[in-house]
């Protein structure tokens, strides 16, 4: 593990979920001291906590859009309706 990490903002969502794998994996090898331990858990923490608020927003603009695509769907209906 490097001394430097990059910042949790600036990994993709697929660079973050690797390295939360690479944590995890490294976690349960049971090989590191209890410091390198400590460290590596909060990063996962906050990658953990990066990814799920990315996952909410993400599904935010999938209900948003599936909102306006059957928006859409029931003007349309409605419009064919009236006339």
């Amino acid at each position: 593990m490097s001394d430097e990490m990059t910042a949790i903002e600036e990994l993709s969502f697929r660079e973050a979920m690797a390295e939360l794998d690479s944590i995890v994996a490294k976690l349960e090898s049971n090989t590191l001291e209890l410091e390198q331990s400590l460290k590596l858990y909060e990063r996962g923490i906050q990658l953990l906590s990066s990814l799920k608020g990315r996952l909410t927003e993400a599904q935010q603009k999938v209900d948003v859009l599936m909102g306006q695509l059957d928006a859409s769907a029931d003007d349309a209906t409605t419009d064919t309706t009236l006339s």
